[in-house]
């Protein structure tokens, strides 16, 4: 009886040893000197990035200078902030400690070669500097990430809809944005800064709040997307409900406004391509008074 009972206690020892082993978390020793890092760059050497999803949509940015492309939207600029965001995640360096490297926390952790969230590829004069695999998410606005050419592991803090495969998406919503205007003419009324002050055409005093909000609705102007390819071609063909021509320092750009089936889009003579807008910005620039930005009438006058 006592050889069972022993043998059985041995037995439950083993199974309790087992299931430690496959379920304790595991601890990993800090990476050994010598050992390859997450990432060994700096933003500053990517001048390429491809962004692939788990749907084999893939979006290519292009470094211009100071500015970031979008070669299959006929180089219009794409999100400053957005991009900067990805690179500062990729190659911070406080990604030291890895929370897994087995082959099978990649397919649970969705950061293997076959299976991704993001696959993202950062290239620099033409060389692939490093491929990074984003993943599932372990908490709030953390992910997991692996670099393709490594084992390890890591956690970064990000989002990974910040990374969107689609070039739309990232996309500068404020590419139309007028900060300093210097002459605006519509049909019905003309605007100068002249000598400190603004003056209608016909030499008047704009009334203030009505211009204020005219330069504050070019200011802040934000395109919601690009129009798609037929309605590209119908608005080629429309009319224009309103035509702004703005002038500010060192460029001059024509604004144009439509609305088309319900939606409102706008061209400017700086890019190729129409773009969507919200019934709030497009009220903002086709609601004005031409009689009170021009000084023909005060506010108070009924």
């Amino acid at each position: 009886m006592n050889r069972w009972l022993a043998a059985g206690s041995l037995l439950l020892a083993g199974q309790c040893a087992l299931v430690i082993a496959l379920y304790w978390p595991q601890v990993f020793d800090p990476p050994e000197v010598g050992a390859p890092q997450f990432s060994s760059f700096t933003p500053d050497a990517v001048d390429e990035i491809y962004v692939g999803d788990e749907y084999d949509n893939e979006t290519l940015l292009l470094r211009a200078g100071q500015r970031w492309l979008l070669p299959e939207l006929e180089n219009l600029p794409a999100d400053g902030d957005m991009v900067a965001k990805l690179l500062q995640a990729l190659t911070r360096g406080d990604t030291t400690w890895p929370v897994a490297e087995s082959v099978a926390a990649r397919q649970r952790f969705q950061v293997a070669n076959y299976y991704y969230q993001r696959r993202v590829q950062l290239l620099g004069e033409g060389e692939v500097l490093g491929t990074f695999l984003l993943g599932t998410s372990p908490g709030f606005r953390k992910i997991h990430v692996r670099n393709a050419s490594q084992d390890a592991i890591y956690t970064i803090a990000f989002n990974t809809f910040d990374a969107p495969g689609h070039s739309g998406t990232w996309l500068d919503r404020r590419l139309l944005q007028v900060r300093t205007p210097l002459s605006i003419t519509a049909d019905s009324y003309s605007l100068h800064w002249q000598d400190g002050q603004w003056r209608s055409g016909m030499g008047r005093q704009p009334d203030e709040r009505e211009l204020e909000a005219l330069l504050a609705a070019l200011r802040n102007l934000q395109v919601d997307g690009i129009a798609d390819g037929d309605r590209q071609r119908d608005l080629a063909q429309a009319e224009a409900e309103l035509v702004l021509q703005v002038e500010s320092l060192g460029a001059s750009v024509s604004l144009e406004l439509f609305t088309l089936g319900g939606h409102h889009y706008i061209f400017s003579s700086e890019y190729p391509l129409f773009f969507t807008i919200s019934a709030y910005d497009y009220e903002r620039l086709t609601d004005i008074d031409f009689r009170l930005i021009s000084g023909e009438r005060m506010r108070d006058e009924q």
